[in-house]
């Protein structure tokens, strides 16, 4: 119930308003964004580097409804990727996109274009992009982008959601010599017809997921916060016999913090999903409903009246 409550309060403007308007909303915010210039998150990617973590930093833009929006966020991410070259925080830092964000619900082939200028900036600068993935309506046309980077890119990223249906076959699919692919629960809302909606199910799917990637040739991204799977996870690393350096983990930045210490204290790449930017309302709705026991920050901001 929690979980629908949030990703429909994702859409409302009017909460987005209470919020932002709310004195302590700062505080929420920062809990789980670097902030919404680049400045800040370059600070607090050095911050997190020089602590052992890695990081993929994620531009938190607007809706994409226009040409010149998606050309905004290329280039956005082509000077953040120049920056973190020129300040020497690569390869620890990478960076995610979302194709809808470079345009991908007005012309797939103009999305392409910009991902792989991204890509190249990302080549240029010693390091990586990862193709965040969005509701089941765009799996097909993403995945069918990643295979064209991977063709001059073949260290680009994939994002595959343990919540689809689908998931274990996209798993065989790119489990394969050099596929760096991130699995998680998934944030949407999405219909039983294609997605399981018990969280029993998702940790099932998520678990066979798992199995299939560790298997595999692929370099496995385990993004969780969910301690049993964090466990299944290393017990599935060390069955297939996967040092240390095989796969890494993958945390939302503000979440479990101390989790993030004790896996990079025992030797694990832990990566740190770092979003920053204007837009960052309804990632924060989706954060909250991935993880209930996140509602009392929001419920602060939300009931302040100071």
């Amino acid at each position: 119930m929690f979980r629908s409550l949030f990703l429909a309060a994702a859409g409302s403007t009017r909460l987005e308003r209470m919020v932002e308007s709310a004195p302590v909303s700062k505080g929420v915010v920062r809990r789980f964004v670097a902030g919404r210039s680049a400045d800040e998150a370059l600070r607090v990617s050095r911050e997190l580097v020089d602590d052992g973590l890695a990081v993929s930093l994620d531009h938190l833009s607007a809706d994409t409804r226009t040409m010149e929006q998606a050309v905004a966020t290329r280039d956005e991410y082509v000077a953040l990727l120049r920056r973190l070259r020129d300040i020497g925080l690569t390869p620890a830092a990478e960076v995610s996109v979302k194709l809808s964000a470079l345009g991908q619900q007005i012309d797939d082939k103009v999305a392409y274009e910009h991902a792989h200028a991204i890509c190249a900036a990302a080549a240029d600068a010693g390091t990586t992009v990862t193709l965040d993935a969005e509701d089941h309506t765009t799996t097909d046309a993403t995945l069918e982008t990643l295979l064209e980077l991977r063709r001059d890119f073949p260290s680009t990223g994939a994002v595959l959601q343990a919540y689809l249906r689908r998931t274990e076959g996209d798993c065989r699919e790119l489990a394969t010599a050099g596929s760096r692919v991130r699995l998680c629960k998934g944030a949407y809302a999405e219909p039983e017809s294609v997605a399981f909606q018990s969280a029993l199910d998702v940790d099932k799917s998520y678990v066979r997921c798992l199995n299939i990637l560790m298997s595999g040739e692929g370099y496995p991204m385990v993004a969780t916060h969910d301690p049993r799977l964090i466990a299944i996870a290393e017990d599935r690393a060390r069955w297939f016999d996967r040092s240390t350096g095989e796969y890494e983990f993958q945390l939302l930045y503000g979440v479990r913090p101390e989790e993030q210490a004790r896996l990079a204290a025992g030797g694990h790449t832990v990566r740190i999903y770092l979003p920053y930017g204007e837009q960052w309302y309804g990632y924060l709705m989706r954060r909250l409903a991935e993880r209930p026991a996140n509602v009392a920050f929001l419920a602060r901001a939300a009931t302040s009246k100071k």
